[in-house]
């Protein structure tokens, strides 16, 4: 008790400046004194925050942890899935391999978890929980040991300063010898404490790049980690890319004609070769086709259903203006124009020729530079198109109404400007482009066309578009084009065919101008005038 008060008042002392204060640390133990306590907050708070990022429970082992980590549980939910999906569903499919692959990257997440454990965050809790707290512990009882020896030093200088006055020298004597033997052991307390202090300060100091080494030990872990989680996910991705690849069931509206045709192992894009087919056995006769809109929700249904490759399109045969919005919708969603972008400017020069003859050769040369696949189905769909314009006399659509309406779906610059600008330059040019490619098909496209190429469609007993030119035709005189049919023998077909429907109720096309308020097109003599993305 007398000592705690003697160091009480010695503290008091030297706090109010009555009394001199021993400083036994040297600058530079004061400096990694200093450092110390920042080490240490700096230390707590990583490991909090590390344990936070740990998935597992902390202190289990590899197989308990792998057991209770988030991927694992996704993993089992899918084998779940799988189960449920069965192996005919490519979604199933996906999914069992994704079962291995997250139960993969869940054995790899525990295993950092218990190196980074064992390697980091131990080490990291015994630096900041135990190993400096014991130095500021050491370096607190030396400020005790020295307040001791200072209280103790005081008393003595005391003592020996109150000696030569003092009435009872020899009791005085003793005492200051007694205070003397006080201060003395004071001063080896403290010189030891002090020793140990300054031993345990170097160590902290000689150590730091150990202590440094758990952040390497972090990042290199890591690192590891994040390679055999790179490496087992790139050995699934190739099995699920391949399923990917040889899955044929993906939508046609949308995707590049290239890709669709390479997939689905054709020749003609399926909703080309179908829409044609069904136009062919209901649509010949019908009055404004390609000109009048559809029901919305009629065409998105037929638009789904080619899509999804089914076989059961009986349903639309009785609409004829669906079908033919379905051909339109798949042109115009196709990426690059059916024309291609790489010729756009080639097909615009090539109608600018004054000279007609020179201009169908021009034509001609752009139009045996379209890509093969590109070339193939145009030939198709230009086939398909003069046959219908062979029918004009009853549907009202000759080749220059096709081309108005069709025209702008085929050919389109890559980078359009405004509407007004696109409707002045960019359709008045398709659509002098498409007419004359259709008034004058047999002799781009020489010979007969199956138009039921795939042979999954029943042909409605037309079977190709005669070429009326025989064999041989000149390149330089494309003008002599005969009639591809007669009057009679088309209205002959027409009644013997029991499927052909006409509906009286539709607005008639008179003459080579007509105004359609349903696609806001007005077409007079030569001026068009036409909002994109309606034709």
């Amino acid at each position: 008790m007398k000592k705690q008060f003697n160091r009480m008042r010695q503290l008091a002392n030297q706090t109010v400046g009555r009394a001199e204060k021993t400083e036994v640390l040297s600058d530079d133990l004061l400096m990694i004194e200093r450092r110390l306590e920042n080490v240490r907050i700096v230390s707590h708070n990583v490991h909090k925050k590390m344990v936070m990022c740990q998935q597992g429970t902390v202190g289990t082992d590899v197989d308990k942890r792998h057991k209770k980590l988030p991927l694992m549980a996704l993993s089992q939910s899918m084998q779940e899935g799988v189960t449920q999906l069965g192996e005919d569903s490519l979604i199933g499919k996906m999914m069992e391999v994704c079962v291995e692959a997250e139960s993969k990257l869940a054995s790899e997440q525990s295993q950092l978890e218990v190196q980074l454990e064992k390697e980091v965050l131990d080490p990291l809790n015994q630096l900041a929980e135990v190993e400096i707290p014991n130095i500021l512990k050491q370096r607190k009882h030396l400020a005790k040991l020295v307040l001791d020896y200072d209280s103790a030093k005081a008393r003595y200088h005391q003592a020996t300063k109150a000696f030569p006055s003092a009435t009872n020298a020899q009791t005085m004597a003793a005492k200051v010898d007694i205070l003397k033997e006080e201060m003395d052991e004071a001063q080896n307390r403290m010189e030891i404490c002090k020793d140990q202090v300054a031993a345990d300060m170097y160590s902290f100091a000689s150590k730091e790049g150990e202590y440094a080494r758990y952040y390497v030990l972090l990042l290199e872990a890591q690192a590891e980690f994040h390679r055999r989680a790179l490496a087992s996910i790139e050995g699934f991705l190739p099995t699920v890319q391949s399923m990917q690849d040889k899955w044929t069931e993906k939508p046609a509206f949308g995707t590049a004609l290239e890709e669709h045709l390479k997939r689905t192992g054709r020749e003609v894009a399926l909703p080309l070769e179908a829409c044609v087919m069904m136009l062919l056995e209901t649509g010949m006769h019908e009055e404004g086709l390609f000109r009048i809109a559809a029901g919305a929700s009629k065409l998105k249904k037929l638009k789904a259903a080619l899509d999804c490759s089914t076989s059961q399109l009986e349903e639309f045969y009785s609409d004829p203006h669906a079908v033919a919005g379905a051909l339109k919708s798949y042109l115009r969603e196709l990426p690059e124009p059916l024309m291609s972008y790489q010729l756009y400017e080639e097909w615009i020069q090539a109608s600018n020729v004054p000279d007609p003859d020179k201009k169908l050769q021009e034509l001609w040369m752009v139009c045996d530079r379209l890509p093969k696949p590109n070339k193939t189905n145009f030939r198709y769909l230009v086939k398909f198109l003069a046959k219908l314009s062979q029918e004009s006399d009853i549907n009202k659509m000759t080749a220059s109404n096709i081309a108005i309406v069709l025209g702008p779906n085929l050919l389109w610059a890559k980078t359009e400007g405004s509407l007004a600008e696109m409707a002045a330059t960019t359709s008045v040019h398709v659509v002098s482009i498409i007419e004359l490619i259709i008034n004058h098909a047999s002799w781009f496209f020489p010979g007969d066309e199956d138009f039921n190429v795939s042979g999954i469609f029943a042909m409605p007993g037309c079977p190709g578009t005669p070429d009326p030119e025989g064999g041989s035709f000149d390149r330089r005189r494309p003008g002599s084009q005969g009639s591809l049919d007669s009057d009679s023998s088309r209205k002959d077909r027409y009644k013997s065919h029991p499927r052909l429907h006409r509906h009286e109720s539709h607005s008639a096309v008179v003459s080579a101008s007509y105004v359609v308020a349903s696609e806001s097109v007005t077409v007079k003599a030569d001026v068009l005038t036409a909002q994109p993305g309606t034709l």
